[in-house]
Formats: C-alpha cells, sequence, structure tokens
C-alpha cells in the first residue's frame, strides 16, 4: 500500500466491509428497500467511490453507527457504479442528488435528508 493510500484510502477500502451495509444494485433492490420502510425506518448513503471528501464522510458516519439501533437497515449505493438508481432515488423520493448523500425513508417517503459533513446518525435516530 502506498503512502497516499494509506492517508486516503486506496481502492481496497470498499464499504461493504462493514456488515451493517445492505447494498443497492437494481431497480430491485432499491423497491425492496423502500418496501422495508413501511416496517423500519431506513437510510440510503449515495457514496461517490472516486471523492475524497465522500471517503472521509462514509469513515466517519461508519464510526458512529456502530450503536445504531438494530432496528435501522442502512443501504449503500455506489453513485459511480449506478448512476441511474441514484437518479431514480432523486426523482421518485424527491430529494436534490447531493453525493455524499444520507436519505432517510420512513412509510416510502423521504423524512430527512443531509450531504456531506452535516450526514450524521442524529438524522436517523
Amino acid at each position: 500500500m502506498s503512502f497516499f493510500e494509506k492517508i486516503f484510502g486506496g481502492k481496497s477500502d470498499a464499504p461493504d466491509q462493514k456488515s451493517f451495509w445492505k447494498k443497492i444494485e437494481s431497480e430491485e433492490d432499491l423497491a425492496k428497500a423502500i418496501e422495508n420502510s413501511y416496517h423500519h425506518k431506513i437510510a440510503i448513503f449515495k457514496h461517490s467511490t472516486s471523492c475524497f471528501i465522500s471517503k472521509t464522510v462514509l469513515r466517519n458516519f461508519e464510526k458512529e453507527v456502530e450503536n445504531l439501533h438494530p432496528e435501522v437497515n442502512l443501504y449503500f449505493l455506489d453513485l459511480l457504479a449506478y448512476r441511474p438508481l441514484s437518479s431514480k432515488i432523486a426523482a421518485d423520493l424527491e430529494v436534490r442528488h447531493e453525493s455524499p448523500q444520507l436519505i432517510v425513508i420512513e412509510n416510502g417517503k423521504a423524512v430527512n435528508s443531509a450531504s456531506h459533513e452535516d450526514i450524521t446518525l442524529s438524522q436517523i435516530v
């Protein structure tokens, strides 16, 4: 691992290493996530895997999440790999696209959203 990868993170820093993330990689995954919001509060973290700011916000958020209530389901969307899904989320939930972004959903509706340094656990709980 290079010096810069140690500081800024390399390609091996995959968020799916954290066990609490459920990936959104298809419209079916998104539909299941929205359906789950009728049973439990959910949150979707939209992340740009090539952006240093997004990586930093993601790491900080993951540190906070360790003590999250188990009834909250966290979903992860890689914006670069699944850009059409990101656009669909923005349109369907009527939330302006930002990156990084956390969207909290209950009963199929966005009830809160935050971006950049405003992303904290307090948006969910």
